[in-house]
Protein backbone atom coordinates (compact mmCIF):
# COMPACT_ATOMS: atom_id res chain seq x y z
CA UNK A 1 0.00 0.00 0.00
CA UNK A 2 1.26 3.51 -0.72
CA UNK A 3 1.32 6.25 1.66
CA UNK A 4 -1.60 7.63 3.51
CA UNK A 5 -3.94 8.88 0.92
CA UNK A 6 -1.51 8.44 -1.72
CA UNK A 7 -1.95 6.48 -5.14
CA UNK A 8 0.16 5.39 -7.94
CA UNK A 9 -0.33 7.32 -11.02
CA UNK A 10 -0.70 4.09 -13.29
CA UNK A 11 -3.92 2.92 -10.64
CA UNK A 12 -5.85 6.19 -11.43
CA UNK A 13 -4.86 5.52 -14.96
CA UNK A 14 -6.09 1.91 -14.45
CA UNK A 15 -9.04 3.31 -12.67
CA UNK A 16 -10.59 5.16 -14.89
CA UNK A 17 -9.94 2.27 -17.23
CA UNK A 18 -12.42 0.18 -15.09
CA UNK A 19 -14.73 3.18 -15.67
CA UNK A 20 -14.82 2.85 -19.43
CA UNK A 21 -14.95 -0.75 -19.36
CA UNK A 22 -18.27 -0.69 -17.43
CA UNK A 23 -19.53 2.51 -19.82
CA UNK A 24 -21.43 1.42 -22.49
CA UNK A 25 -20.24 4.16 -25.12
CA UNK A 26 -17.00 3.02 -25.08
CA UNK A 27 -16.79 1.02 -28.68
CA UNK A 28 -15.55 -2.87 -28.28
CA UNK A 29 -12.46 -2.65 -29.26
CA UNK A 30 -11.41 0.63 -26.75
CA UNK A 31 -13.01 -1.85 -23.93
CA UNK A 32 -10.91 -4.48 -24.97
CA UNK A 33 -7.96 -2.37 -24.79
CA UNK A 34 -8.79 -1.04 -21.79
CA UNK A 35 -9.00 -4.50 -19.78
CA UNK A 36 -5.95 -5.41 -20.93
CA UNK A 37 -4.47 -2.01 -19.65
CA UNK A 38 -5.99 -2.52 -16.23
CA UNK A 39 -5.27 -5.95 -16.28
CA UNK A 40 -1.31 -5.31 -16.85
CA UNK A 41 -1.05 -2.41 -13.75
CA UNK A 42 -2.88 -4.84 -11.47
CA UNK A 43 0.16 -7.08 -12.52
CA UNK A 44 2.62 -4.24 -12.13
CA UNK A 45 1.13 -2.19 -8.99
CA UNK A 46 -1.86 -4.38 -7.58
CA UNK A 47 -5.36 -4.88 -7.27
CA UNK A 48 -5.61 -3.14 -3.94
CA UNK A 49 -3.38 -0.12 -5.21
CA UNK A 50 -6.19 -0.04 -8.54
CA UNK A 51 -9.12 -0.21 -6.06
CA UNK A 52 -7.49 2.49 -4.06
CA UNK A 53 -7.27 4.63 -7.22
CA UNK A 54 -10.97 3.91 -7.58
CA UNK A 55 -11.30 5.06 -4.34
CA UNK A 56 -9.80 8.28 -5.56
CA UNK A 57 -11.49 8.82 -8.30
CA UNK A 58 -14.84 8.76 -6.39
CA UNK A 59 -13.70 10.89 -4.34
CA UNK A 60 -12.46 13.57 -7.12
CA UNK A 61 -15.72 13.27 -8.91
CA UNK A 62 -17.87 14.03 -5.62
CA UNK A 63 -15.47 16.86 -4.86
CA UNK A 64 -16.50 17.67 -8.81
CA UNK A 65 -20.05 17.15 -8.55
CA UNK A 66 -20.62 19.66 -5.26
CA UNK A 67 -18.28 22.28 -5.75
CA UNK A 68 -19.44 22.78 -9.17
CA UNK A 69 -21.93 21.22 -10.74
CA UNK A 70 -21.63 20.88 -14.55
CA UNK A 71 -23.90 22.97 -16.74
CA UNK A 72 -24.05 25.66 -14.28
CA UNK A 73 -27.32 24.09 -12.52
CA UNK A 74 -28.35 24.23 -9.06
CA UNK A 75 -25.20 22.93 -6.53
CA UNK A 76 -26.54 19.39 -5.14
CA UNK A 77 -26.89 18.59 -1.80
CA UNK A 78 -24.60 15.64 -0.84
CA UNK A 79 -26.99 15.04 1.71
CA UNK A 80 -30.29 15.25 0.30
CA UNK A 81 -29.46 14.87 -3.33
CA UNK A 82 -25.96 13.34 -3.83
CA UNK A 83 -25.42 10.68 -1.73
CA UNK A 84 -28.49 9.43 -1.43
CA UNK A 85 -29.45 9.10 -5.36
CA UNK A 86 -26.06 7.35 -5.94
CA UNK A 87 -26.76 4.95 -3.59
CA UNK A 88 -30.34 4.33 -4.22
CA UNK A 89 -29.04 2.80 -7.66
CA UNK A 90 -26.34 0.20 -6.84
CA UNK A 91 -29.23 -2.44 -6.50
CA UNK A 92 -29.26 -1.77 -10.37
CA UNK A 93 -25.90 -3.67 -10.86
CA UNK A 94 -26.19 -7.24 -10.85
CA UNK A 95 -22.83 -7.63 -9.16
CA UNK A 96 -23.14 -5.12 -6.27
CA UNK A 97 -23.05 -6.76 -2.98
CA UNK A 98 -25.54 -5.21 -0.33
CA UNK A 99 -23.20 -5.91 2.39
CA UNK A 100 -20.54 -3.49 0.79
CA UNK A 101 -22.71 -0.25 0.41
CA UNK A 102 -22.27 0.71 3.74
CA UNK A 103 -18.59 1.47 3.17
CA UNK A 104 -19.06 2.54 -0.13
CA UNK A 105 -21.66 5.10 1.46
CA UNK A 106 -19.04 6.02 4.31
CA UNK A 107 -16.18 7.22 1.51
CA UNK A 108 -19.25 9.39 -0.76
CA UNK A 109 -19.65 10.89 2.84
CA UNK A 110 -16.22 11.06 3.31
CA UNK A 111 -15.64 12.69 0.49
CA UNK A 112 -18.64 15.00 0.55
CA UNK A 113 -17.49 16.05 3.46
CA UNK A 114 -14.01 17.25 1.76
CA UNK A 115 -12.45 14.43 3.65
CA UNK A 116 -9.35 12.64 1.34
CA UNK A 117 -11.03 9.46 0.39
CA UNK A 118 -8.47 7.25 0.32
CA UNK A 119 -7.00 8.25 3.73
CA UNK A 120 -10.40 7.62 5.17
CA UNK A 121 -11.01 4.44 3.54
CA UNK A 122 -7.21 2.63 4.19
CA UNK A 123 -8.04 3.30 7.84
CA UNK A 124 -9.75 0.12 7.55
CA UNK A 125 -7.65 -2.22 6.15
CA UNK A 126 -7.57 -3.99 2.91
CA UNK A 127 -10.25 -3.35 0.36
CA UNK A 128 -11.65 -6.74 -0.97
CA UNK A 129 -12.88 -7.89 -4.60
CA UNK A 130 -16.22 -7.52 -3.79
CA UNK A 131 -15.93 -3.77 -2.26
CA UNK A 132 -13.70 -2.63 -5.19
CA UNK A 133 -16.24 -3.73 -7.23
CA UNK A 134 -19.09 -1.62 -6.00
CA UNK A 135 -16.47 1.45 -5.76
CA UNK A 136 -16.27 1.17 -9.55
CA UNK A 137 -20.15 0.77 -9.86
CA UNK A 138 -20.44 3.93 -7.77
CA UNK A 139 -17.68 5.59 -9.93
CA UNK A 140 -19.85 4.65 -12.78
CA UNK A 141 -22.67 6.30 -11.08
CA UNK A 142 -20.81 9.59 -10.50
CA UNK A 143 -19.66 9.67 -14.11
CA UNK A 144 -22.79 9.06 -15.05
CA UNK A 145 -24.33 11.99 -13.36
CA UNK A 146 -21.96 14.11 -14.35
CA UNK A 147 -22.79 13.96 -17.83
CA UNK A 148 -26.71 14.10 -17.38
CA UNK A 149 -25.84 17.60 -15.39
CA UNK A 150 -23.38 18.52 -18.65
CA UNK A 151 -26.11 17.41 -20.78
CA UNK A 152 -23.30 15.84 -23.09
CA UNK A 153 -22.30 11.92 -23.26
CA UNK A 154 -19.19 11.37 -22.47
CA UNK A 155 -17.99 14.81 -21.28
CA UNK A 156 -16.49 13.36 -18.04
CA UNK A 157 -14.16 11.20 -19.68
CA UNK A 158 -13.07 13.38 -22.12
CA UNK A 159 -11.99 15.62 -18.86
CA UNK A 160 -10.81 12.59 -16.93
CA UNK A 161 -9.05 11.13 -19.68
CA UNK A 162 -7.15 14.82 -20.67
CA UNK A 163 -6.39 14.99 -16.85
CA UNK A 164 -5.13 11.50 -16.53
CA UNK A 165 -3.25 11.65 -19.64
CA UNK A 166 -0.98 14.98 -18.09
CA UNK A 167 0.03 13.38 -15.75
CA UNK A 168 3.87 12.11 -15.14
CA UNK A 169 4.48 8.62 -15.36
CA UNK A 170 6.84 6.48 -13.94
CA UNK A 171 7.30 3.99 -16.78
CA UNK A 172 8.37 7.03 -19.19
Amino acid sequence: MSSEGVVVDEAVRAAWETYRVLEKRTPAEERQEAQQRVKATMESVGREEVSRGTVFLVGVLTGFLIAEPPGGGEQLDPLNDLIPGVIRKLPAFDLADPEQVPMATGVLMAAAMGMDAVAWRDRFGKIEPKEAMIHGFVLWLLADLFDSLAGKPGTIDQLMRETIGSMGTSQD
